[in-house]
């Protein structure tokens, strides 16, 4: 039927138009210049080539008529003008377009200008049946392109046009569902908006589906009245609601409370309110959905308040009414003091193994024992050992406790028996429920009840090759190797048991080689206390044997001060010292060997002393040497007296940094201005010197001076200012060098290589030179700093030579040997 009227409208048309023809029938002659192409044509009307010739020419120098042929030029001509008033010149461009569609209806620039031409007309039933006739005769691929002119239609058109023309498309694009319902809700077709939005098979390529639906329900709730009637379950689609979007439960529940609120069903808004709080997943939603239930609570009593207010006003009585008020009153109340549970029910719905809150709720429930019991055992039912939040075995601990509390003392150790069974995360865990187990035995006086407990916590395979640190492992199978349950253990024996049975407990921990430090000190502390002072060293040895430094050094140092005051032969306690030391890490080294010095001075011989002081100074840590050396000076001058430390002080001065060096110096040269040897003294000052720049160490200066001062004359004096601004104008030199050296250095890197070699011999003749005035810048008496003892710190470098001896030194060292006894110099 459509196809008949439209081959109507279109005869129509063509009449009209051969009419117009008929008028004006010059407008057809063929002009002298179009015959060359008349020709052609004539002689191959199959053949392109002549036709494009000729449709080229036309276009070019045809008349106006002649190029109104052309569709654009047509459609360009009319565009602007009033169709109603030139309606003959737009149905002739319709009637050139629809013989165009025929022949090219699979082009879609073709559909595309006759569409858009189209919806200037106010032919509303021919557009839309063109549109359909555009999408037929095209593939689906370039629908797009008549898309997006018959949306334009639809929204134009408005009412039932545009909502068939539009859901026609979204079975095609749903993911532009949103610019649908948009415009279904600008037409306050709230009932199509809303289906559309809640469908998600209909929007299930949505991006923004959410957005959607929150919009869709807002909606809803406002401008529709929802029922049977009108296929929308607003409590349905709420709840679905609730599934799809479960960080928006409580505005939900909240949404559908109220809905229920202003539609006068209070009961089932509190039903809702009641599923709210009880399925709550975050405090965030719980605190909504409370907040909300308390304010609709309020206002309810409030309005039920005011009516009592105005029956009691008009003296009448309802007792209904009263009874009602009461009830409300009451379920209010019990609402508020179930508000603590209800957020403990919502953190353990979150994470049903936080035993943190599952303690809050035993909390809760103070003395309601049939609730702490139920809450115990319900906790022990949910939480998985793997997994728990917190201190697992505590609550195990603490329902025993809970028994033990009430006299139940069988009811706990069942407990504590299921509880050593638990696969706790850590062995920390079970070793603690195992203490735990004893000490509630010792609470109540069965003392071999809580050895046999403990007993039976480690007890163990002979020989046992578990790795206590195997996570793969459970804590059952590593229990015995936790050194809290042993540590308890043995403490529990050594307080109630025989010394025999304590020593069997720490045979069986250095067995199973779990013994800390602590552990090797307590038994030989239980063994010295018993008189085994034998069997006590033995443990020491054995635990040095266990442990290294650090550790091996508090056990040394226990271990030779218990020897040394037992009072042990002294052979044997050197030989004691003479292991500690060897291998013992310099920053160890100084209590040790302060201890072997005096216990030779003590029980030996002084010479053995110094000799062990002397050793001592090169074993100590840098920090300490300096401390070391002072310690050694002042034993070497008590024993042999102030000439025997002149070697010492020169190991030292050789041995410490300048620094340390600078001190020792004047500590020699005071004491050998004590001594009268005011050259000696002068000696070492000239020789510390070289450490002490004038500008940062005036002090030195200052105490030479009051010695010159004191013990020179005029020349020495000057001597000491000479030297002075000798070794000011050395640093400032040193300076100056450094920088000199920096830009040569840079100045040698742009060098060739054959420069390099051929400036080795004039860089001997420079080092010379350099000698030379290092060598003449000297202050007279200048000692230099001599390599010391074997083991000092300035030792000569390989190939390096030693100073050449300076002619105006003092020797130190005359006539020491017939001062100072054979065995001083050590």
């Amino acid at each position: 039927m459509p196809g008949t009227v439209l081959d109507a409208r279109i005869s129509q048309q063509r009449a009209e138009i051969e009419k117009m023809d008929s008028v004006r029938p010059d407008l057809y002659l063929i002009s002298s210049e179009d015959t060359v192409y008349e020709q052609d044509i004539l002689r191959d009307p199959g053949s392109i080539k002549p036709w494009l010739s000729y449709i080229e020419f036309k276009q070019q120098n045809g008349t106006a008529y002649e190029q109104a042929f052309y569709l654009e030029f047509r459609v360009k001509h009319l565009r602007g003008r009033n169709p109603a008033v030139h309606r003959i010149e737009y149905l002739k461009v319709n009637a050139l377009f629809e013989r165009a569609v025929i022949l090219l209806n699979k082009m879609p620039r073709i559909w595309e200008i006759y569409l858009s031409f189209l919806l200037e007309q106010p032919l509303v039933t021919q557009t839309r049946r063109t549109f359909d006739r555009a999408l037929r005769a095209l593939p689906i691929t370039q629908h797009n392109r008549v898309w997006k002119l018959y949306k334009a239609f639809a929204i134009s058109a408005s009412g039932e046009t545009a909502v068939k023309i539009w859901n026609r498309y979204m079975q095609i694009h749903p993911e532009n569902a949103e610019e649908y319902i948009d415009i279904l809700v600008e037409m306050k077709q709230y009932t199509e908006a809303t289906t559309l939005g809640f469908n998600p098979k209909r929007a299930r390529a949505i991006s923004t589906y959410g957005r959607i639906w929150w919009n869709c329900l807002s909606i809803t709730q406002k401008e529709i009245d929802t029922g049977p009637q009108t296929g929308i379950d607003i409590e349905q689609i709420i709840r679905s609601g609730v599934d799809r979007f479960p960080d928006q439960r409580g505005k939900l529940w909240v949404g559908l409370a109220t809905y229920w609120i202003t539609r006068g069903n209070f009961e089932k808004a509190r039903d809702v309110f009641e599923e709210g709080v009880t399925t709550a997943m975050t405090v965030r939603d719980f605190t909504m959905i409370f907040d909300s239930y308390v304010e609709f609570e309020e206002s309810i009593i409030g309005a039920l308040m005011e009516s009592a207010a105005v029956r009691l006003d008009n003296g009448k009585a309802d007792e209904n009414a009263d009874f009602d008020l009461d009830l409300r009153m009451m379920r209010f109340e019990q609402l508020m003091d179930r508000r603590p549970f209800l957020v403990n029910d919502v953190l353990l719905r979150q994470n049903p193994n936080n035993v943190i809150e599952w303690g809050k709720r035993v909390a809760l429930w103070g003395d309601n024992k049939e609730e702490v019991v139920r809450t115990y055992s319900d906790a022990m039912a949910a939480i998985h050992p793997k997994k728990a939040h917190g201190k697992f075995h505590e609550l195990w601990v603490n329902f025993a406790k809970f028994y033990e509390k009430g006299g139940d003392i069988n009811t706990a150790r069942i407990i504590f028996d299921k509880a050593v069974k638990v696969p706790f995360k850590s062995v920390e865990e079970l070793a603690e429920t195992w203490c735990e187990w004893a000490e509630m035995e010792l609470r109540n006086e069965n003392f071999d009840q809580a050895v046999n407990i403990m007993a039976k916590a480690t007890l163990a395979p002979k020989r046992s090759t578990v790795d206590y640190f195997d996570d793969k492992l459970t804590p059952q199978q590593r229990i015995h190797k936790s050194w809290k349950v042993w540590s308890f253990y043995v403490d529990l024996v050594e307080s109630i048991g025989t010394l025999e049975e304590t020593r069997g407990v720490y045979e069986r921990i250095f067995e199973l080689r779990i013994a800390t430090p602590q552990t090797v000190v307590n038994y030989a502390n239980l063994l010295e206390e018993n008189k085994y002072f034998e069997e006590s060293f033995k443990i020491y040895e054995r635990g040095l044997d266990l442990f290294s430094y650090p550790v091996a050094f508090e056990l040394w140092n226990l271990y030779l001060t218990k020897a040394v005051d037992r009072k042990i032969s002294i052979e044997r306690l050197r030989d004691l010292f003479e292991q500690a030391v060897d291998g013992c890490p310099p920053k160890f080294a100084k209590t040790l060997y302060l201890m072997y010095g005096d216990l030779e001075e003590e029980r030996g011989l002084a010479r053995h002393a110094m000799r062990i002081y002397e050793r001592a100074t090169r074993a100590v840590s840098d920090k300490d040497r300096f401390e070391m050396f002072n310690f050694y000076i002042t034993k070497s001058a008590s024993n042999f007296g102030l000439t025997s430390t002149r070697p010492i002080y020169e190991r030292a001065i050789a041995a410490l940094p300048d620094n340390e060096a600078k001190e020792m110096c004047l500590k020699f040269a005071e004491m050998e201005r004590r001594l009268g040897e005011i050259d000696r003294a002068r000696a070492i000052y000239g020789h510390a010197s070289q450490f002490c720049d004038p500008r940062t160490n005036a002090g030195f200066w200052q105490k030479w001076e009051t010695f010159e001062v004191q013990h020179g004359n005029e020349d020495t004096f000057k001597e000491m200012l000479r030297i002075k601004r000798s070794v000011q104008v050395q640093y400032n030199t040193d300076v100056n060098f450094i920088a000199s050296q920096a830009i040569a250095r840079s100045k040698q890197l742009t060098k060739e290589a054959a420069d390099v070699a051929a400036a080795e011999e004039p860089e001997e003749r420079a080092d010379a030179m350099a000698a030379l005035e290092r060598h003449a810048k000297a202050p007279a008496g200048f000692v230099p700093a001599s390599t010391g003892p074997e083991g000092g710190n300035r030792e000569l470098a390989n190939g390096d030579e030693a100073p050449a001896a300076n002619p105006d030194a003092i020797d130190l060292d005359e006539d020491m040997d017939a001062d100072e006894p054979q065995d001083a110099s050590l």
